[in-house]
C-alpha cells in the first residue's frame, strides 16, 4: 500500500466527507425503521460533525481573509440556492 493512502488515512476527514457524513445521519435519521435511541445517537454525532464542519469554515475563511484582506471587506452575497432548513438547523444558524 503506498504511503500516501496509508496516511490518508489516518489524516482527518475533508470538509466534503464530514458533509457526506452529514447527509447520511439526516438519511438515516429520516428513516422511520431507525428507532429512536438510534436517531437520538445519530443526532449527537450529527451535531458533532455539524460543529467540526463550522469550525473548519471558520479556519478557512480566517485564512482567506489574510490571503485576500480587500476580499473580507466585502459582505458575503450567497451564490446558491439556500441551504435545507436541516443543514441551518444542524448548523446553528436558524432563520
Amino acid at each position: 500500500m503506498p504511503a500516501s493512502s496509508k496516511s490518508r488515512k489516518s489524516a482527518a476527514p475533508t470538509i466534503e466527507e464530514l458533509i457526506q457524513r452529514l447527509e447520511e445521519v439526516t438519511r438515516n435519521i429520516e428513516n422511520p425503521d431507525t428507532g429512536l435511541e438510534n436517531s437520538i445517537a445519530l443526532y449527537e454525532e450529527g451535531m458533532s460533525v455539524a460543529e467540526e464542519c463550522r469550525k473548519r469554515l471558520l479556519e478557512t475563511r480566517k485564512k482567506l481573509e489574510t490571503i485576500n484582506p480587500a476580499e473580507a471587506a466585502r459582505p458575503a452575497k450567497p451564490e446558491s440556492a439556500p441551504e435545507s432548513p436541516r443543514m441551518n438547523d444542524l448548523f446553528g444558524t436558524e432563520s
